[in-house]
Protein backbone atom coordinates (compact mmCIF):
# COMPACT_ATOMS: atom_id res chain seq x y z
CA UNK A 1 0.00 0.00 0.00
CA UNK A 2 1.40 3.33 -0.91
CA UNK A 3 1.74 5.81 1.80
CA UNK A 4 0.62 9.05 2.18
CA UNK A 5 2.81 12.47 3.05
CA UNK A 6 1.20 15.34 4.33
CA UNK A 7 3.69 18.49 2.91
CA UNK A 8 3.10 22.36 4.62
CA UNK A 9 4.50 24.70 2.67
CA UNK A 10 4.25 22.33 -0.37
CA UNK A 11 3.19 24.98 -3.14
CA UNK A 12 7.05 26.09 -3.78
CA UNK A 13 10.88 25.78 -3.23
CA UNK A 14 11.75 22.92 -0.57
CA UNK A 15 7.75 21.47 -0.14
CA UNK A 16 7.68 21.59 -3.72
CA UNK A 17 10.72 19.60 -4.61
CA UNK A 18 10.03 17.27 -1.60
CA UNK A 19 6.56 16.38 -3.23
CA UNK A 20 7.74 16.20 -6.68
CA UNK A 21 10.47 12.98 -5.38
CA UNK A 22 7.78 11.49 -3.22
CA UNK A 23 5.81 11.10 -6.11
CA UNK A 24 7.86 10.20 -8.48
CA UNK A 25 8.51 6.88 -6.30
CA UNK A 26 4.65 6.27 -5.61
CA UNK A 27 4.28 8.13 -2.74
CA UNK A 28 0.55 9.69 -2.37
CA UNK A 29 1.16 13.33 -1.42
CA UNK A 30 -1.04 16.40 -0.02
CA UNK A 31 0.22 19.78 -0.01
CA UNK A 32 -0.76 22.53 1.58
CA UNK A 33 -0.76 26.41 0.93
CA UNK A 34 -2.08 29.57 2.37
CA UNK A 35 -3.10 30.84 -1.16
CA UNK A 36 -5.43 29.14 -3.08
CA UNK A 37 -4.31 30.03 -6.46
CA UNK A 38 -1.06 29.09 -5.68
CA UNK A 39 -2.25 25.61 -4.41
CA UNK A 40 -4.02 25.28 -7.59
CA UNK A 41 -0.93 25.87 -9.45
CA UNK A 42 1.40 23.77 -8.09
CA UNK A 43 -1.04 20.56 -8.22
CA UNK A 44 -1.47 21.21 -11.66
CA UNK A 45 2.39 20.99 -12.00
CA UNK A 46 2.77 18.10 -9.56
CA UNK A 47 0.00 15.70 -11.51
CA UNK A 48 1.94 15.85 -14.47
CA UNK A 49 3.82 13.54 -12.52
CA UNK A 50 1.13 11.50 -11.02
CA UNK A 51 -2.50 12.11 -10.15
CA UNK A 52 -2.20 10.81 -6.46
CA UNK A 53 -1.97 14.51 -5.24
CA UNK A 54 -3.99 16.52 -2.88
CA UNK A 55 -3.71 20.24 -2.89
CA UNK A 56 -5.31 21.86 0.77
CA UNK A 57 -5.32 25.60 0.90
CA UNK A 58 -4.45 26.00 4.86
CA UNK A 59 -2.55 28.36 7.27
CA UNK A 60 -0.55 26.50 9.63
CA UNK A 61 -0.86 29.72 11.95
CA UNK A 62 -4.68 28.70 12.40
CA UNK A 63 -5.07 25.88 14.37
CA UNK A 64 -8.26 24.44 12.83
CA UNK A 65 -7.21 24.67 9.03
CA UNK A 66 -4.73 21.80 10.27
CA UNK A 67 -7.35 20.25 11.59
CA UNK A 68 -9.05 20.37 8.25
CA UNK A 69 -6.42 19.69 6.14
CA UNK A 70 -5.33 16.74 8.23
CA UNK A 71 -9.35 15.39 7.94
CA UNK A 72 -9.53 15.88 3.96
CA UNK A 73 -6.64 14.21 3.66
CA UNK A 74 -7.84 10.91 5.57
CA UNK A 75 -11.55 11.54 4.31
CA UNK A 76 -9.45 11.31 0.42
CA UNK A 77 -6.84 8.60 1.16
CA UNK A 78 -7.88 6.48 3.98
CA UNK A 79 -4.84 7.54 6.15
CA UNK A 80 -1.83 9.69 7.00
CA UNK A 81 1.61 7.65 6.86
CA UNK A 82 4.32 11.12 6.38
CA UNK A 83 3.63 14.78 7.88
CA UNK A 84 6.46 16.79 6.63
CA UNK A 85 6.35 20.27 8.51
CA UNK A 86 7.88 22.61 5.87
CA UNK A 87 5.96 25.88 6.02
CA UNK A 88 8.51 28.66 6.67
CA UNK A 89 8.80 32.71 6.62
CA UNK A 90 12.24 34.55 6.76
CA UNK A 91 12.50 38.02 7.90
CA UNK A 92 16.15 39.78 8.09
CA UNK A 93 16.65 42.89 9.71
CA UNK A 94 18.69 44.03 12.75
CA UNK A 95 16.64 43.58 16.11
CA UNK A 96 16.75 46.98 17.07
CA UNK A 97 14.40 47.15 13.59
CA UNK A 98 12.29 43.88 13.84
CA UNK A 99 9.04 44.91 14.16
CA UNK A 100 6.94 42.80 16.58
CA UNK A 101 4.57 42.18 13.43
CA UNK A 102 7.58 40.72 11.84
CA UNK A 103 8.57 38.69 14.99
CA UNK A 104 5.20 37.56 15.40
CA UNK A 105 4.43 36.22 11.77
CA UNK A 106 7.72 34.28 11.78
CA UNK A 107 7.31 32.57 15.75
CA UNK A 108 3.65 32.02 14.40
CA UNK A 109 5.11 30.12 10.90
CA UNK A 110 8.07 28.37 11.65
CA UNK A 111 7.48 27.13 15.14
CA UNK A 112 3.93 27.57 16.12
CA UNK A 113 2.76 25.94 12.74
CA UNK A 114 4.76 23.01 13.42
CA UNK A 115 3.27 22.36 16.83
CA UNK A 116 -0.27 22.99 15.34
CA UNK A 117 0.50 20.35 12.36
CA UNK A 118 1.92 18.03 14.72
CA UNK A 119 -1.08 18.38 17.37
CA UNK A 120 -3.71 17.68 14.22
CA UNK A 121 -1.99 14.66 13.13
CA UNK A 122 -0.59 12.99 15.76
CA UNK A 123 -3.50 10.63 16.45
CA UNK A 124 -3.11 9.41 12.58
CA UNK A 125 -0.02 9.00 13.33
CA UNK A 126 -0.43 7.01 15.78
CA UNK A 127 -2.39 4.97 13.86
CA UNK A 128 0.06 4.18 11.21
CA UNK A 129 3.19 4.11 13.75
CA UNK A 130 4.20 7.27 11.21
CA UNK A 131 6.73 9.97 10.49
CA UNK A 132 6.86 13.54 11.72
CA UNK A 133 9.84 15.76 9.49
CA UNK A 134 10.20 19.35 10.31
CA UNK A 135 12.30 21.32 7.87
CA UNK A 136 14.41 23.41 10.21
CA UNK A 137 17.57 25.46 9.37
CA UNK A 138 21.34 25.69 10.16
CA UNK A 139 20.15 28.98 11.93
CA UNK A 140 18.50 26.82 14.29
CA UNK A 141 22.27 26.22 16.04
CA UNK A 142 24.28 28.75 14.21
CA UNK A 143 23.27 32.34 14.72
CA UNK A 144 23.97 35.67 12.64
CA UNK A 145 23.52 39.33 12.26
CA UNK A 146 20.10 40.35 11.20
CA UNK A 147 18.88 37.36 12.25
CA UNK A 148 17.40 37.65 15.91
CA UNK A 149 13.90 36.36 14.69
CA UNK A 150 14.74 34.23 11.91
CA UNK A 151 16.97 32.47 14.94
CA UNK A 152 14.46 32.37 17.57
CA UNK A 153 12.13 30.54 15.33
CA UNK A 154 14.60 27.81 13.94
CA UNK A 155 16.10 27.51 17.23
CA UNK A 156 12.75 26.78 18.73
CA UNK A 157 12.04 23.79 15.92
CA UNK A 158 15.35 22.15 16.73
CA UNK A 159 14.29 22.02 20.22
CA UNK A 160 10.67 21.24 19.96
CA UNK A 161 11.29 18.53 17.23
CA UNK A 162 13.97 16.71 19.36
CA UNK A 163 11.72 17.04 22.56
CA UNK A 164 8.84 15.39 20.38
CA UNK A 165 11.01 12.93 19.25
CA UNK A 166 11.18 11.26 23.05
CA UNK A 167 7.78 11.95 23.35
CA UNK A 168 6.29 10.19 20.51
CA UNK A 169 8.63 6.91 20.08
CA UNK A 170 6.64 5.20 23.08
CA UNK A 171 4.00 5.04 20.50
CA UNK A 172 6.06 4.35 17.86
CA UNK A 173 6.54 7.37 15.93
CA UNK A 174 9.63 8.45 14.30
CA UNK A 175 10.61 12.08 14.58
CA UNK A 176 13.31 13.49 12.40
CA UNK A 177 14.36 17.62 11.73
CA UNK A 178 16.81 18.11 8.94
CA UNK A 179 18.89 21.70 8.66
CA UNK A 180 19.32 22.64 5.41
CA UNK A 181 21.93 25.13 4.64
CA UNK A 182 21.48 27.14 1.43
CA UNK A 183 18.95 26.45 -0.77
CA UNK A 184 18.20 27.53 -4.11
CA UNK A 185 14.56 28.59 -3.77
CA UNK A 186 12.73 31.66 -4.02
CA UNK A 187 13.26 32.25 0.16
CA UNK A 188 13.53 35.69 0.97
CA UNK A 189 13.24 37.27 -2.26
CA UNK A 190 15.93 35.01 -4.47
CA UNK A 191 14.71 34.07 -8.03
CA UNK A 192 16.73 30.53 -8.29
CA UNK A 193 19.27 30.75 -11.49
CA UNK A 194 22.52 29.21 -12.81
CA UNK A 195 24.33 31.41 -9.99
CA UNK A 196 22.63 28.96 -7.28
CA UNK A 197 24.14 25.61 -8.94
CA UNK A 198 26.73 25.42 -5.71
CA UNK A 199 23.34 25.51 -3.34
CA UNK A 200 21.48 22.57 -2.07
CA UNK A 201 18.56 21.68 -4.25
CA UNK A 202 14.76 21.37 -3.69
CA UNK A 203 15.31 17.75 -5.46
CA UNK A 204 17.99 16.82 -2.79
CA UNK A 205 16.20 17.53 0.47
CA UNK A 206 13.28 15.02 -1.18
CA UNK A 207 15.87 12.76 -2.40
CA UNK A 208 17.15 12.67 1.50
CA UNK A 209 13.78 12.57 3.04
CA UNK A 210 13.24 9.28 0.33
CA UNK A 211 16.11 7.38 2.24
CA UNK A 212 14.65 8.45 5.24
CA UNK A 213 11.66 7.03 5.04
CA UNK A 214 13.08 3.68 3.48
CA UNK A 215 15.40 3.52 6.32
CA UNK A 216 14.71 0.18 8.41
CA UNK A 217 12.35 1.24 11.55
CA UNK A 218 14.91 0.36 13.94
CA UNK A 219 16.84 2.96 12.64
CA UNK A 220 16.09 6.88 13.37
CA UNK A 221 18.62 9.83 12.45
CA UNK A 222 16.90 12.06 14.60
CA UNK A 223 18.73 15.26 13.37
CA UNK A 224 20.58 16.00 10.19
CA UNK A 225 22.45 19.37 8.84
CA UNK A 226 22.70 19.43 5.01
CA UNK A 227 25.00 21.35 4.04
CA UNK A 228 26.66 22.55 0.18
CA UNK A 229 29.15 20.43 -0.74
CA UNK A 230 30.69 23.32 -2.81
CA UNK A 231 31.76 27.18 -1.44
CA UNK A 232 29.54 30.07 -3.92
CA UNK A 233 30.86 30.40 -6.95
Amino acid sequence: MSKVVYITGGTKGIGFGIAEVLLRDGYKVAISGRKQEDVDQAVSELKKKSDQVLGISSDVRNYQDEESAVKKIVHHFGRLDVVIANAGLGIFKPVDKLSIEDWNAMQETNLTGCFYTLKAAVEELKKSQGYYITIASLAGTNFFENGAGYNASKFGVVGFTQAAMIDLRQYHIKVSTIMPGSVATYFNGNVPSEKDDWKIQPEDVGNLILDMLKMNPRVLPSKIELRASQVKK
